[in-house]
């Protein structure tokens, strides 16, 4: 089998290793468009356990659903001084359309804020129409030079809030909540912990007022943008005359919000958890959370093995019905393939559970279950299987965790470091960086320049050290902020 070549190791090469992962366990491919991609149904399937938890979670906190153009008008991007000078390089202008040159040219969205706050004026006139609470799962396109798959693509799949408020406290709360939304989201069912926080004025989305972010640590202790939220300020609505009565009878602007999270998460999922015999999953967002293998010698063992197998798929799809979701599996019936062939077949595409069903379990009444996050092998009676299972999801799914976050803290740095050792740092294994930084633009620039490494985010309190750092880490000068610094994707 053209599987059966292991993969190059993380050690190795983290980004050999990476592009061969997500195209050997089938999540995406590279499109006939250079810098596209192709999302396989085992990827999409991860996608989609995402997307469904997200859409409800967004339900939840009072947003709904819409749809809005994927072309915007050229006029649009640019009544926005700050996001059309932040988005300009990356847009794809369609000048034709139908065979005849366009009477305006027209972006294909690169994101939405433009054409959905110019509805929202259409349907804004009270501050009985606020506050505004929508979501949409959309497509956009970026013109990316450097493209990885699911990490930056020409174009991705994401999810877009746009709000509209009648105050900036009440923006500021749901910019918040949102965040907060996320990082539920990241760390219950990406099992990816995340660290919260506001950008900088140079990182910050073009056009915000401020932007707050989910900062993750992959396995080469980069750190990923997994999700980010936006407080608007009015800069949009007076834009595009988003303007209500309020209470008093004075016209006021609309006070707005976005935020997003995409496909990219995908890709953080990978370089969480996954080792080098492929993707490990969290069992909350595996497509298929177990698969059975028969292991069988001959014919009379084969037959009453594989119908023993059928009943234990038979009992775990009765589980499946009483809870939706939770035990979603496949029986691996297939001839021609040695018990271990399907093994790495299966290790490669990072089911959580494998069950192995052979001749002396069914006497004993018994199969055994390896999970794919450790391999820790346990032999379990059939008759409580459904509670095995479904127990053992749970625990992976904590472990898994646990042991995200135990990594990052041994890979953060929260103790006085010098400049030359943060060099040497950035340069060598990497990490999480927490010092002080003056605030100076110069010098946020100047380590970026030097390292290729950047402020993530201005931790919140949860995440700051113990001890305010004192002094910048480039300049030495008094620090007026704590800095989480680190290489990213």
């Amino acid at each position: 089998m053209a599987d059966e070549k292991k993969l190059t190791t993380r050690a190795e090469d983290f980004s050999a290793w990476y592009n061969e992962l997500v195209l050997r366990a089938e999540l995406a491919d590279y499109a006939p468009v250079r810098g596209c991609m192709v999302i396989r149904p085992n990827g999409y399937g991860i996608w989609e356990r995402m997307q469904q938890t997200l859409d409800q979670m967004f339900k939840d906190t009072g947003h709904k659903n819409a749809y809005f153009p994927l072309f915007i008008p050229q006029s649009f991007l640019q009544k926005e001084a700050q996001h059309v000078e932040g988005f300009a390089p990356e847009t794809a202008v369609v000048t034709h359309g139908g065979g005849k040159e366009l009477e305006e040219p027209l972006i294909v969205r690169p994101t939405s804020e433009t054409i959905i706050y110019s509805m929202f004026a259409k349907w804004v006139q009270s501050y009985r129409d606020l506050p505004v609470l929508m979501n949409q799962w959309a497509n956009v396109v970026r013109w990316e030079m450097r493209t990885r798959l699911f990490l930056r693509t020409l174009e991705f799949l994401w999810q877009e809030g746009h709000t509209a408020h009648a105050s900036h406290d009440e923006a500021e709360e749901e910019t918040r909540k949102m965040l907060g939304v996320y990082r539920d989201f990241m760390e219950g069912w990406m099992a990816m912990p995340v660290v919260t926080g506001q950008k900088t004025e140079s990182e910050k989305f073009a056009g915000a007022l401020r932007t707050y972010s989910c900062e993750a640590m992959m396995q080469d202790n980069k750190a990923l943008q997994a999700g980010t939220s936006h407080n608007l300020g009015q800069n949009f609505a007076k834009a595009f005359d988003l303007k209500f009565q309020s209470e008093s009878g004075a016209m006021e602007y609309a006070w707005n919000t976005s935020w997003g999270v995409s496909t990219r998460m995908v890709g953080g999922l990978v370089m969480t958890h996954s080792d080098d015999k492929g993707l490990v999953c969290p069992p909350r967002l595996a497509p298929l959370e177990l698969v059975i293998v028969p292991i069988y010698r001959t014919d009379e063992e084969r037959s009453r093995v594989l119908e023993g197998a059928n009943r234990l798929k038979r009992s775990l799809d009765d589980w499946e019905r009483r809870a939706p979701g939770r035990m979603r599996g496949e029986n691996d019936a297939r001839d021609g393939m040695k018990p271990g062939a399907k093994y790495y077949h299966w290790e490669l595409r990072g089911v959580p559970l494998r069950m192995e069903l052979g001749p002396r379990d069914i006497e004993k009444g018994q199969c055994v279950i390896v999970r794919r996050d450790t391999g820790e092998k346990a032999s379990v009676n059939l008759l409580a299987i459904g509670e095995e299972v479904h127990e053992r999801l749970i625990v992976m799914q904590d472990d898994m965790l646990i042991a995200a976050r135990e990594r990052r803290e041994k890979h953060s740095v929260r103790h006085a470091i010098s400049y030359d050792d943060f060099k040497s740092l950035m340069d060598g294994e990497g990490a999480f960086v927490y010092a002080g930084w003056c605030g100076s633009a110069e010098c946020e620039a100047k380590v970026k320049e030097e390292t290729k490494a950047t402020i993530r985010c201005l931790p919140d309190e949860e995440f700051r050290s113990a001890d305010t750092p004192t002094k910048c880490l480039r300049c030495g000068k008094a620090s007026t902020e704590e800095a989480l610094w680190a290489r990213a994707y």
